[in-house]
């Protein structure tokens, strides 16, 4: 497995043998939202930077989960659908929502590393 890169928005990327990026929420935002419910996945096209791709909701609240480089959305978790908790279980394996083809495959390195997410957790904490 390649190192995780991750978002301010606690998404975490992972870069796949064939480019392909996969896309999840952190342990963090999981812990965060509490008891997923509901998973919408993004439909198959492309995104800009930013935008809602998928939603998450829980007992607690919704949220969205936002596409961290432009890109195009060529694969969903279909096991979401049947089973959200997925995301409670295992959010940075079996519980990824969707992966994508970045425009810019170099973006990807450029986003936050182990080291830079756990001190904005940190901080956030302290906060």
């Amino acid at each position: 497995m390649s190192e995780l890169r991750f978002t301010e928005d606690h998404e975490w990327l992972r870069t796949e043998a064939d480019g392909s990026v996969t896309v999840g929420i952190t342990a963090f935002a999981q812990n965060a939202l509490g008891d997923v419910v509901f998973v919408q996945l993004p439909e198959l096209q492309g995104y800009d930077k930013g935008a809602e791709a998928a939603t998450v909701e829980s007992v607690k609240a919704a949220s969205g989960v936002y596409m961290p480089l432009d890109g195009e959305v060529v694969a969903t978790n279909p096991a979401l659908e049947d089973s959200p908790e997925l995301v409670n279980e295992d959010p940075l394996g079996e519980g990824w929502f969707f992966r994508f083809i970045p425009a810019d495959a170099a973006a990807v390195g450029q986003l936050l590393d182990q080291d830079a997410y756990d001190r904005l957790i940190k901080a956030s904490a302290e906060a």
